[in-house]
């Protein structure tokens, strides 16, 4: 049932923890609340393997088992230092199928002083689809999240017939199975997909949604071998074939030299099993035939937080849910944030330029979080905002809609000129295609005329307006601000009107 369906109230939630006993680690994460944007305020994770030898000895190691212990007891006094209302706990492939398994559950809820959910494959398959649809908008493909047990593939779309599906090919498993042997673990890799006969038919043409610390170690590895501007890995997008290539490479080289090109950037945990991870990313690349692959940073912990939501939350955007949050925190209005949508709606219409819903979207988010950087330097304003947000934990947005945003930004502090060549922000707008990039420079020239007007207060350009006729871009003042009128705020709209080869002119109603 959902919570919301009860007499708890988002507010009951705040902050809400949720600890993952997996088959590799053991991670707690405190998010703020449940929310549809929540944020993490507390990440840790204590790699245990618990896991490392299930292909060999149905039992947990001893020295894994403590290891988990001592990190729970750890996790629960982090809880009750951060004062969680609402802490979940639970434990996915290698718990469930060992058998001491129990026994581990027995005393790992006398350490961590929760009941411990021991999800099955199938709930484990549930979990990874709502994180997905946590992470995306509107995400309509085939999830796959690796661990060190289990791969979990899922239908994503929740309209659609949500097959699933649960492997043992879990990069520990696989590895322990295989004997450390890439070549026999690929024909094991082999035998486990030719047991699912709907992978080609529904993969084929559509997004995998890789979720999970080893494939986004290969998302890491890959953005850092191709020197990939940004460092968010969270809707990082690779076409299908390239990454199958990619992937093919790792475990050529890892088999031929014992590691591949880039081993050392990756986190010694995750290291040993990367090659097994991209085995099984090539093998199913070419089974399924997806078109793209999107990494997602959002997984099963996300996804039981958005089980946790009510439908209304559930349907709400979390691009504009977290964009709003940040201008209630950051901005010097909120309210102000709202107005500046309005008050450039007729930029975007008939006479001004054409806007799909989704440039809409984005439009919006850039006016809620236009003024978050107004406490920086004014030397320093534009690169830290476009840095702010090109490499922020925004969900809902892939990476273009980043560099939108953070130029939207760069642009409302700078003026709208082009950076530096050879600078950090030039190469970021090699990810920002043109049409996005007029759209940048048009909401930035037009905050910036907005605030020569309201100085980022609320009340003053709800009562101005902006139109387009066929030589001018006019803006129309109240009697009552005639005196705002000047040279600063004619030059800032000549700006806004070169964007659309028309004059400027200000009119006083």
């Amino acid at each position: 049932m959902n919570f919301f369906q009860s007499t708890l109230t988002p507010r009951d939630l705040e902050p809400i923890a949720v600890v993952d006993i997996g088959s590799n680690s053991v991670r707690l994460v405190v998010y703020d609340g449940a929310v549809r944007a929540p944020t993490p305020v507390f990440n840790e994770k204590i790699q245990c393997g618990l896991g490392k030898r299930l292909a060999n000895d149905p039992n947990l190691p001893a020295e894994s088992i403590d290891r988990a212990l001592k990190a729970l007891r750890r996790f629960h006094a982090i809880t009750r230092n951060l004062r969680a209302k609402y802490v979940r706990v639970i434990a996915t492939a290698a718990v469930r199928e060992a058998a001491n398994g129990e026994a581990l559950i027995t005393a790992a809820e006398s350490a961590v002083h929760h009941r411990i959910e021991v999800l099955s494959g199938e709930r484990e398959a549930e979990l990874a689809a709502a994180g997905i649809r946590m992470g995306f908008r509107e995400p309509d493909g085939l999830a796959g999240d690796l661990g060190g047990g289990s791969l979990e593939l899922v239908e994503t779309a929740p309209s659609r017939e949500q097959r699933a599906v649960t492997l043992p090919l879990g990069g520990l498993r696989l590895a322990g199975e295989a004997g450390g042997n890439l070549a026999r673990a690929a024909k094991l890799v082999d035998k486990r997909f030719e047991g699912v006969g709907w992978l080609e038919e529904t993969g084929r043409d559509r997004i995998f949604y890789p979720v999970g610390g080893t494939f986004r170690s290969i998302a890491k590895l890959h953005m850092e071998l191709t020197g990939y501007p940004l460092r968010v890995m969270h809707a990082y997008t690779c076409e299908a074939r390239a990454m199958a290539d990619f992937c093919a490479q790792i475990v050529k080289a890892t088999s031929r030299r014992g590691q591949y090109e880039g081993h050392e950037t990756i986190a010694k945990g995750r290291r040993d099993l990367l090659p097994y991870g991209a085995l099984v990313m090539h093998r199913f690349i070419q089974r399924a035939r997806p078109a793209q692959v999107v990494f997602s940073a959002t997984g099963i912990r996300e996804g039981l937080l958005y089980s946790l939501l009510s439908p209304a939350e559930q349907n709400k955007d979390a691009l504009l849910e977290a964009c709003a949050d940040l201008a209630a925190q950051r901005s010097r209005s909120a309210v102000h944030a709202q107005e500046l949508k309005r008050w450039t709606d007729p930029l975007f219409g008939p006479g001004g330029i054409d806007e799909t819903p989704d440039e809409a979207r984005l439009r919006e988010a850039a006016c809620l979080i236009s003024d978050i950087g107004w406490r920086a330097h004014p030397d320093y304003r534009a690169e830290q905002s476009l840095e702010a947000v090109a490499n922020s934990a925004l969900t809902g947005i892939d990476h273009p809609g980043r560099i939108y945003l953070g130029f939207s930004m760069f642009f409302r502090h700078s003026g709208i000129s082009d950076p530096k060549p050879g600078s950090l922000e030039a190469r970021y707008l090699e990810l920002l295609g043109p049409r996005l990039l007029k759209r940048a420079r048009v909401i930035a020239a037009a905050v910036r005329t907005a605030h020569m007007l309201s100085v980022g207060m609320p009340g003053v350009i709800d009562e101005t307006r902006l139109d387009i006729d066929r030589k001018r871009l006019i803006l129309h003042l109240p009697a009552v601000h005639r005196d705002l009128d000047g040279e600063r705020l004619a030059r800032r709209l000549g700006v806004l009107a070169r964007q659309f080869d028309l004059e400027s002119a200000v009119i006083v109603d």
